[in-house]
C-alpha cells in the first residue's frame, strides 16, 4: 500500500483529496500547520492522521517527513496543496503580504519536494501533484502574489518533471478553478457574483472535483503522464 502525504490536508480541496486517495486504497497522511481543533475534527471523522508542521520551514517539513515516515513508511506521493491568500492591490501590497505568501505557497513547495525526493529517486517511483490555480494561468488583479506563486509552481514542476523521469518519479500540477471551499467563501458577495457569471457551467467546482484529477494523476499506472498542468476550472480560462 503506497503512502500519500497531502499538505494543507484537513481542509477545503485538501481534505478531499485525502479522503479521495484513501478510497483509492493508499496510506494517507494530510499535514496541517494552524487549526488544530479542525484537523482533530478531521481525524475523528476520517481515520487519516493529522501532522502539523509550517510548510514555510524547510526544518520542520524534513522532521515532519521523518515524523510520517517513522508511522506510515515512505513517502511515494507528495501532493503538495497548501496555499495562503493575502490580497492586495501591487500599489498597496506590503513586503510582509509578498513574501507570506511566496514562502507558503511556492517555497514550501520546494521544502517539501525536496524532503521527499532523495527517497524516491532511491525507490525508482514516486508521484508529486502540485496544486496551482486558474489565477496563476490567467491572472487576477489583486492577486499578483498569489498568481505569481502558482505560475512559478507550473514551472517548477516542468524542470522537476524532467530531472525525475528516468527514476519512474512524475511531477504535474492540477489547477483548479473557483471551489466550494473556505477560502472562496470569503469572497464578498458582489465579487462572487462576477466569478459564477464568468463560468459557463455557472457554479463552483466541488472539492470532491478537484480531488479526483489528483487521483488520476498519482495512480502507477499514470506513469507517462509527467510534466503537464491540468485544469479542472470548468471551461472559466481554456489555453
Amino acid at each position: 500500500m503506497r503512502v500519500a502525504l497531502v499538505t494543507g490536508g484537513s481542509a477545503g480541496i485538501g481534505a478531499a483529496t485525502a479522503e479521495a486517495l484513501r478510497a483509492a486504497g493508499y496510506r494517507v497522511a494530510a499535514n496541517f500547520s494552524r487549526n488544530a481543533p479542525a484537523a482533530q475534527a478531521f481525524t475523528a471523522r476520517t481515520g487519516i492522521p493529522t501532522f502539523r508542521w509550517d510548510v514555510a520551514d524547510f526544518a520542520a517539513c524534513q522532521a515532519g517527513v521523518a515524523r510520517v515516515e517513522a508511522e506510515l513508511g515512505p513517502v511515494e506521493v507528495l501532493v503538495n496543496n497548501a496555499g495562503i491568500t493575502r490580497d492586495a492591490v501591487l500599489h498597496k501590497m506590503s513586503p510582509e503580504q509578498w513574501r507570506e505568501v511566496l514562502d507558503v505557497n511556492l517555497g514550501g513547495c520546494f521544502n517539501m519536494c525536496r524532503a521527499t525526493i532523495g527517497g524516491m529517486r532511491e525507490r525508482r517511483f514516486g508521484r508529486i501533484v502540485n496544486m496551482g490555480s486558474v489565477n496563476g494561468l490567467s491572472g487576477q488583479a489583486g492577486q499578483t502574489n498569489y498568481a505569481a506563486t502558482k505560475a512559478g509552481l507550473v514551472g517548477f514542476t516542468k524542470s522537476l518533471a524532467l530531472e525525475g523521469a528516468s527514476r519512474n518519479i512524475t511531477a504535474n500540477v492540477v489547477a483548479p478553478g473557483y471551489t466550494d471551499t473556505a477560502m472562496v467563501e470569503a469572497v464578498a458577495p458582489e465579487v462572487m457574483a462576477r466569478i459564477l457569471a464568468a463560468i459557463p457551467g455557472g457554479r463552483l467546482a466541488t472539492p470532491a472535483e478537484i480531488a479526483r484529477g489528483v487521483v488520476f494523476l498519482v495512480a502507477d499506472e499514470s506513469a507517462f503522464i509527467n510534466g503537464i498542468t491540468l485544469s479542472i476550472n470548468g471551461g472559466k480560462y481554456m489555453a
